[in-house]
């Protein structure tokens, strides 16, 4: 699907001036969870596509992966300041009311672990479209979200303009490398998180038991 989606738009694109190219990822990558474009069409397709038009010359590839990563980190602090007004009403959209699960669940996710949730979120589809939004819902401090999201749009950003410009032609692998490459990203992550998490418990079962012997050992008045 997404093999086909990236053929279609890059034989659409692959001739355009390369402002012309520019300007069409930029609005794309900003719109996604700015102007919610992300449920019509994923932003890493258009990265993708956008990387294989590099691979063949008609973009600079520097100027294209800085303009990726702004994109994506301006338009998700748009999306941001839209969530933190008007999230109530936009919870009412039909598209999102057929996912009011998955919203409340991502909710709860945000409201104990914000940032993570945040820089998780950048990397599925449907989440880096409503996540900005929900965290401005969820009253996140924002420096708390910018950090979490510049992360999360620069390790994207650059990941995905890189793999379409260095698989090039080959579109039919893209759409393997692109699931399996977004799993791998979520296995580290919260893999990472399980292990900073049980670090963390180990650390302060150790200070507790410290203290309470020290408790203990203290000659009594």
């Amino acid at each position: 699907m997404v093999a086909s989606i990236v053929g279609f738009v890059l034989h659409q694109i692959q001739h355009l001036p390369g402002g012309w190219v520019y300007g069409l990822v930029a609005l794309l990558v900003f719109g996604e969870a700015a102007l919610f474009i992300g449920f019509v069409l994923p932003g890493e397709t258009s990265v993708i596509v956008a990387g294989v038009v590099a691979s063949q010359g008609h973009v600079n590839l520097d100027a294209l992966l800085v303009l990726v990563v702004v994109a994506a980190v301006v338009g998700d602090s748009v999306g941001f300041e839209i969530g933190r007004r008007y999230g109530t009403a936009l919870m009412r959209l039909p598209v999102l009311r057929r996912r009011q699960a998955a919203l409340e669940r991502a909710l709860v996710g945000l409201a104990r672990r914000g940032p993570l949730y945040v820089f998780v979120g950048r990397f599925t589809a449907f989440l880096r479209a409503v996540m900005p939004g929900l965290a401005g819902m969820s009253r996140m401090q924002y420096r708390r979200f910018l950090v979490a999201n510049a992360l999360g749009g620069l390790c994207w950003g650059v990941a995905y303009t890189l793999l379409g410009y260095f698989a090039g032609g080959a579109l039919a692998r893209i759409e393997t490398y692109s699931s399996w490459f977004g799993l791998a990203v979520l296995v580290v992550v919260v893999g990472g998180a399980i292990a900073l998490h049980l670090v963390r418990r180990r650390r302060d079962a150790r200070l507790e038991a410290a203290a309470h012997t020290a408790h203990e050992e203290r000659p009594s008045a």
